[in-house]
């Protein structure tokens, strides 16, 4: 990620730009000063070096910052969230896990797939993007009204009449993201990622200490909704302070290519939700509250890696995937690195997860969510396999190949709901199983069109992956036998802490001692990133 390899070299030497007829006449002249061939070659090529660099240390800068804000606020909502944890019941969680339902497909609906048009087209006028503005606002207000007509059948296909008003009060973000689409999608076209980390670091703090007092204050699901709606509201209004632009009559025939660029994001994205959030209607409607309320805790413990790890990287490198859209060499060492860094830090993360569940949840939630370990287990070893398939649109979208990102992403939307429905026979187990047997289906397809698109080895691939999976394979076998090995009558919390030091030390030591240049690799990276800019 961070050098430029040889590959890259090779591929601009290999294609050199041909000469107009004014520099064949001057070279052939003989008042032309003679060409010095080493000279010629090298200065093309030390710029692409440096701009290479300039772009790598961007992107780690990107990710760096990233990660320190959202793990720093992490510290603060993971001890709110225990407490509310605590506080709340699952029917709490469940009630409002049914209302995210309808939010979750109206804000996509908002959204149009604007964002990624924004960032992946890069010749967009001034005129087009305030077109593209007011579009956005007239959408979320739309969603925002279908919200309400749909609140009451919502709840009355969930047979829990107090659900409508849930519904409503957290549909009334639609309009404040809707405010903020084009503005956000500029600072992040920008690159500005520094910022957006501490904006996102600061609401996610507010919106937990929402949440942690009115649930302390007794308000129950309502907490949840609230803290949820005060995090929108107060982003969206930092981001248009920051970036405001103006708004333009909108007019087809000057935003028809953007226009449809964006249902093709619009209608994968979507498929994508509607399938990740229906395993969630099948345990509601089927299974009922109480179990959805296990199933969705269970989900959200098994995503926490996903999402604090792999979506550091995922939420930043669009634009740059953008830039290089044409520079396939660097689009594959992009996709090597950044997959292996994401898998050396989710694998162990998720599969530990798994491997501790029985001992972490009743510890840290208390023994009313046990109910909730066994679907967590299942869900960890699909968390896995999602964390390196997360890059793949991404590349795609970036190179303007949208559309087949979402014929995939249809046939996801057959398949797996048609998966958790067979699943929810055997209760939130089963759905979660369905996560496992039929993702993989629908990923398999992204695979081949990256290494087709931007001409990527799949041995270079699994290359990438073979340090996080070595090291992930010896920590299971180790945690296995200290299970085994440790007494029954040990305490709760002396087991896991065991086993969560002894995985992590064995994951560390294999990683360490069969990749060694590879970790030294990254730690030079490191610290040329640490070091001050010349």
């Amino acid at each position: 990620m961070l050098r430029v390899v040889p590959e890259q070299i090779r591929s601009q030497r290999g294609r050199p730009e041909p000469l107009n007829n004014t520099e064949r006449n001057g070279l052939n002249s003989p008042q032309a000063p003679a060409p010095d061939p080493v000279n010629e070659a090298a200065e093309p090529l030390d710029r692409t070096i440096a701009s290479a660099k300039k772009m790598d240390r961007s992107l780690a800068g990107s990710i760096a910052w990233r990660a320190v804000a959202d793990w720093t606020s992490q510290i603060l909502t993971w001890g709110s969230f225990l407490i509310v944890a605590r506080l709340l019941s699952p029917e709490d969680y469940g009630i409002v896990s049914m209302a995210v339902i309808l939010f979750a497909y109206l804000r996509l609906v908002g959204e149009f797939g604007l964002p990624e048009t924004i960032v992946a087209l890069r010749d967009l006028t001034e005129h087009q993007i305030a077109q593209l503005n007011s579009i956005a606002v007239a959408l979320a207000v739309t969603c925002f009204g279908v919200s309400c007509v749909l609140a009451f059948p919502l709840a009355s296909f969930f047979r829990i009449p107090r659900l409508a008003p849930v519904v409503v009060v957290t549909c009334l973000a639609l309009v404040a993201l809707g405010v903020r689409t084009v503005p956000e999608a500029l600072i992040e076209k920008d690159m500005r990622f520094r910022w957006i980390s501490l904006v996102n670091a600061g609401c996610d703090i507010f919106a937990a200490a929402v949440t942690l007092v009115m649930a302390w204050r007794g308000f129950a699901y309502w907490a949840l909704v609230a803290g949820n709606l005060a995090a929108i509201i107060a982003r969206s209004i930092l981001m248009v302070r920051e970036r405001p632009h103006r708004f333009a009559w909108p007019r087809l025939s000057s935003i028809r290519k953007e226009l449809r660029f964006g249902w093709h994001v619009f209608v994968s994205v979507f498929s994508s939700a509607a399938y990740s959030r229906l395993d969630n209607a099948t345990a509601g409607r089927v299974l009922g509250p109480g179990a959805l309320g296990f199933y969705s805790m269970a989900w959200n413990l098994a995503n926490v890696p996903l999402e604090k790890l792999t979506t550091l990287v995922t939420s930043v490198v669009h634009p740059y995937f953008a830039v290089a859209q044409k520079d396939f060499a660097a689009l594959r060492r992009y996709v090597r690195t950044l997959t292996e860094l994401i898998a050396l830090a989710t694998f162990p993360a998720t599969i530990g997860l798994g491997l501790v569940a029985r001992q972490l949840v009743p510890f840290a939630l208390g023994k009313k969510w046990e109910p909730a370990v066994p679907v967590l287990e299942v869900l960890s070893a699909y968390a896995a396999f999602r964390s390196v398939v997360a890059l793949l649109p991404k590349v795609l979208t970036a190179v303007g190949d949208a559309r087949f990102v979402m014929w995939d992403e249809l046939a996801a939307l057959v398949i797996l709901p048609s998966g958790f429905y067979i699943g929810s026979h055997w209760g939130i187990t089963g759905i979660g199983w369905a996560w496992v047997v039929a993702y993989p289906c629908a990923a398999l397809p992204l695979y081949w069109k990256v290494f087709k698109t931007i001409h990527l080895d799949v041995g270079s691939y699994f290359r990438a992956l073979r340090p996080a999976l070595e090291g992930t394979a010896a920590m299971v076998l180790g945690v296995v036998w200290l299970k085994r090995a440790l007494p029954v009558n040990r305490p709760l919390l002396t087991r896991l802490v065991l086993e969560i030091a002894s995985g992590a030390a064995i994951y560390a030591a294999t990683v360490l001692l069969l990749h060694r240049k590879r970790t030294q690799t990254f730690w030079k990276l490191i610290k040329e990133f640490r070091r001050p800019k010349s």
